[in-house]
């Protein structure tokens, strides 16, 4: 049995840019949790919650000993800071998107929690 859980429930992620590249940083809180994201936040996923953007590519690394990933998608910034007349042409907003998508976990994984949230017995 599974029960759904957003990517920000079990992650944190920060986004950044290179020209009309956009970089994404997602990093495990629990490295327990890193062949979970790594079975369900693929290359073709990344692409779909960005097709608006419409990617030319996106590839993943996967840096397992980090418990963590980074994704580079090209031209998504509608031609980078200097080019875009958007509010936020270096992307820093966008690692949200990907936060928000469902995962999929175990119903006997262990509750994930935030920062200063504790969980009470």
């Amino acid at each position: 049995m599974t029960r759904t859980v957003t990517l920000r429930d079990i992650a944190n992620a920060r986004a950044g840019d290179k020209g009309n590249r956009l970089n994404i940083a997602l990093v495990c809180r629990d490295p327990s949790h890193f062949a979970i994201v790594a079975a369900q936040v693929t290359e073709a996923r990344v692409a779909e919650i960005f097709a608006s953007r419409e990617p030319s590519r996106v590839v993943r690394y996967a840096l397992p000993r980090l418990a963590a990933f980074n994704f580079v998608l090209d031209d998504v910034l509608e031609g980078g800071v200097n080019a875009s007349l958007g509010l936020d042409g270096h992307g820093k907003s966008l690692s949200f998107l990907l936060l928000d998508l469902p995962i999929q976990l175990e119903a006997d994984e262990p509750r994930p929690t935030h920062g200063s949230q504790h969980q009470t017995a």
